[in-house]
């Protein structure tokens, strides 16, 4: 299947329908997708995502095995923190024009690491060694503006989620072309370390 065929074969709310599908695979114990020697092959020439994610770092955070996909199907972006920069934007961009992505997905996760040295640098003032104080101080607006005395850091995670989300959709021409004429989705949510749930999020 080429991207043409993949396009009008999966509609953008297919797209999200088949990652909540798989999540729930997962978290119910029954995944889909194991070994894939033979679709390693198929795929060495050419690659047609559905869905763009992007997410955080954290190793406790598989995309493609929380999801239950095979390889070939998610184009993944992930940064500490699952915020936009320049370079992931771009990257976010090539799935959709050139891959032919029909979803973006935000994905935030609980006790995300990044979120809580924001939480910890505006409470205690610590500064994190070397060049990671810049991805700190780049999260620190949706910390400041979640401030609370409790559940700080899973507001923030959320806060995270929305504003990414609409960071996407204000900043790149690509994807409010794509959604104006219904090809793509652009939505958000948060992985719960111990569940394995995937919750949506209103943006």
């Amino acid at each position: 299947m080429d991207r043409e065929e993949r396009e009008r074969a999966i509609s953008p709310e297919a797209a999200l329908a088949e990652l909540q599908a798989g999540n729930r695979r997962f978290t119910e114990g029954h995944p889909t997708f194991g070994l894939q020697s033979a679709h390693r092959v198929e795929l060495a020439s050419a690659q047609y995502p559905f869905a763009v994610v992007l997410g955080c770092s954290d190793s406790r955070v598989p995309v493609e095995t929380l999801f239950d996909r095979p390889a070939g199907d998610l184009f993944v972006i992930r940064l500490a923190g699952n915020f936009l920069d320049e370079y992931g934007l771009a990257t976010l961009e090539y799935g959709i024009a050139i891959l032919g992505a029909r979803l973006v997905f935000v994905l935030g996760h609980s006790s995300c690491g990044a979120l809580t040295a924001a939480v910890d640098y505006l409470e205690s003032g610590h500064v994190a060694p070397g060049t990671i104080q810049h991805l700190v101080e780049r999260l620190t607006p949706i910390a400041r503006a979640t401030r609370r005395d409790r559940g700080w850091v899973e507001a923030a995670v959320h806060e995270n989620v929305r504003a990414t989300v609409t960071e996407i959709l204000s900043t790149s021409s690509i994807v409010a072309d794509a959604v104006a004429q219904n090809k793509l989705k652009v939505v958000g949510g948060t992985y719960d370390l111990a569940t394995g749930l995937v919750t949506p999020i209103e943006s």
